[in-house]
């Protein structure tokens, strides 16, 4: 399975957004919106929204990705990803990802 690794350590290549933008299916743009818009309380989200090539690549990005505190932290740290960071495994910025998908902790290792 392709992996594409976030900065917080998500597998890019699994996100519906990410799919979504590389087959231009608007059909799972809106699913993913409406699923979105549950999950994350975003009332205000909307199926042209969902863009993303993934947060480290070029080309489009979630809007999101502009404000994300995670994404932000590791480009002032000049990393690529936390797991690049010594204090990754106690940083508050990025523990509440890695609580939910710990897989995302892995996967940081993993490119080390």
């Amino acid at each position: 399975m392709e992996k594409l690794i976030s900065c917080c350590g998500l597998n890019c290549a699994t996100c519906d957004a990410r799919i979504a933008t590389v087959k231009n299916d608007d059909e799972l743009r809106k699913a993913t919106a409406e699923k979105w818009r549950i999950a994350y309380n975003a009332s205000d989200l909307t199926f042209d929204m969902i863009n993303c090539t993934g947060c480290r690549e070029t080309g489009l990005k979630f809007s999101h990705c502009g404000v994300c505190e995670i994404r932000n932290c590791v480009k002032e740290q000049g990393f690529n990803t936390c797991g690049e960071c010594h204090e990754m495994e106690t940083c508050v910025i990025v523990s509440a990802v890695h609580k939910y998908v710990p897989e995302a902790v892995a996967n940081l290792k993993s490119l080390n």
